[in-house]
């Protein structure tokens, strides 16, 4: 294959791939695990296109390491809503420190952020919520990269288990190289390099987001409970 910095380009995404050269990187990187298609990665794009970013949840860990391991350098966009569990912010500054990770938090506008607590959005109006807090700080830096680089896992909902590895997504090229490792391979991987887990998972949170949206259970069965919500909006 091409290096897809030689394949033809369009307007549409940021790194201006056709659909066609999507295509390319999908048969290349398909057969390729999770850390391989990380080394790859860094071979057919320039590192300062590249943005990463972590949720500093549940098993956060297994990523990071594998991120870092390839690319000790790479700078991490942590997305702070202002409605974190405290426990969560302890967590991004002890997987910084034990990885030796350069962190860039991510902050809400202001007047938004006071907006969403005043009308407590959350409760009223998640969608808006996750929008004003979330997507729209993260829009702002897609602004200066190509690829996206994102933790998601097919198991995890049923949106995510139709993701390819490569897809074009709101004007970025959104890299998937996790989509299909398997809860069993993610857990494994921790166990044998002694990762530490988040430390609400052993109070029975499986999935981690903001402290008003977040209960104890299974899988992503504790976000948004009672609402129909499965993502935040960031990956559709």
């Amino acid at each position: 294959m091409n290096s897809p910095q030689l394949i033809a380009r369009v307007p549409g995404n940021s790194a201006g791939l056709t659909a066609e050269a999507i295509a390319e990187l999908n048969r290349a990187y398909r057969p390729l695990g999770f850390a391989e298609r990380i080394q790859r990665l860094y071979q057919d794009f320039p590192a300062n296109g590249i943005l990463v970013t972590s949720s500093f949840a549940a098993t956060s860990a297994y990523f990071l390491h594998i991120i870092n391991s390839i690319r000790p350098d790479q700078i991490i966009h942590f997305i702070d809503t202002g409605f974190h569990f405290q426990e969560t912010l302890n967590y991004r500054d002890y997987l910084a420190n034990l990885f030796g990770l350069s962190v860039v938090d991510v902050r809400p506008d202001h007047h938004h952020h006071q907006y969403a607590i005043s009308e407590r959005l959350w409760e009223t109006d998640p969608d808006l919520c996750c929008s004003v807090n979330k997507v729209e700080p993260l829009e702002a830096v897609k602004l200066d990269f190509h690829i996206w680089v994102s933790s998601l896992m097919g198991w995890q909902t049923d949106h995510r288990a139709g993701l390819e590895v490569f897809e074009e997504r709101r004007g970025i090229i959104k890299f998937n190289p996790m989509i299909d490792v398997t809860r069993e391979q993610r857990d494994a991987y921790i166990a044998e390099h002694n990762l530490p887990f988040h430390p609400l998972v052993e109070e029975g949170y499986s999935s981690i987001g903001c402290s008003h949206c977040t209960v104890k259970g299974d899988g992503r069965s504790g976000r948004w409970q009672g609402k129909p919500k499965t993502e935040c909006g960031l990956h559709l």
